[in-house]
């Protein structure tokens, strides 16, 4: 089976998530559209066909600048034609709102940011696992009419699913070294404005990886299995023996 990650710039690599989904047998194939100005790449991103599923990443910029960078608007496009094509999309924050836009939602500013670690109560039939879950974004999702929200808090939609696809506003992927290479490539300052110690946060996430991991774990065992309908992944996990650790790429920090 083969998995297309779509990460719109450089650093926003699956890590947890793209992990799983290798345990489960999936080859991944990573496209990075934009450079760190948010320029776009010449990289085709081909047929949706071709894949098995589509990942859909994070990243530094926001949907509604669709008119001024073309790789947001191709990312868009190629969403469609996966629905269209019937092949499976998990939309992680970024990819989340871009999910949603390309089935007729909309993506607009939230009231606040919402940077850290979040408690998250699903719908009890939805199967989606509980938090709390690393949350960095500045926008919020208006869900298409067709989607079921299976998760929302006091400032946004979490998560929403439609046809075989699934969105998160949150980040599932996220490891310690993810949180320290968004702190060192600029959200140090972010955090600053919020009142946020970098220090703290980056503690907290150690001291949960390994819950995170087997939440991780559980979200994609349940979304290919119950929303992609892949037959893939029936083998819940409920929990690890040691955390996963997923190298990455230095990269730009994620806050959509």
């Amino acid at each position: 089976m083969r998995a297309l990650v779509i990460e719109p710039e450089a650093g926003n690599e699956p890590a947890l998530v793209g992990h799983r989904l290798r345990h489960h047998g999936f080859e991944l194939t990573d496209v990075v559209l934009s450079d760190e100005d948010g320029v776009a790449l010449d990289v085709d991103l081909g047929s949706p066909s071709a894949f098995d599923v589509v990942v859909a990443m994070g990243s530094i910029r926001s949907v509604y600048e669709v008119s001024t960078r073309p790789w947001i608007a191709a990312e868009l496009d190629f969403l469609r034609r996966a629905n269209a094509n019937g092949v499976p999309v998990l939309g992680i924050c970024f990819g989340a709102q871009a999910l949603a836009a390309s089935h007729g939602g909309r993506v607009v500013p939230a009231e606040r940011p919402q940077v850290g670690w979040y408690a998250l109560d699903p719908d009890d039939s939805s199967g989606l696992p509980g938090g709390p879950w690393m949350q960095w974004h500045h926008d919020r999702i208006e869900p298409p009419t067709k989607a079921t929200v299976l998760a929302r808090d006091e400032l946004c939609v979490q998560a929403f699913k439609v046809a075989r696809s699934l969105g998160v506003q949150f980040h599932p992927e996220v490891t310690s070294d993810h949180v320290a290479g968004w702190i060192g490539n600029g959200g140090a300052a972010e955090l600053a404005r919020l009142g946020i110690d970098p220090d703290e946060l980056l503690a907290q996430t150690k001291a949960i990886e390994a819950d995170a991991t087997a939440r991780a774990n559980r979200l994609v065992d349940w979304f290919l299995a119950d929303v992609a309908r892949l037959g893939a992944g029936e083998a819940v996990a409920d929990e690890v023996d040691d955390v996963v650790v997923v190298e990455r790429a230095p990269g730009c920090r994620v806050d959509s």
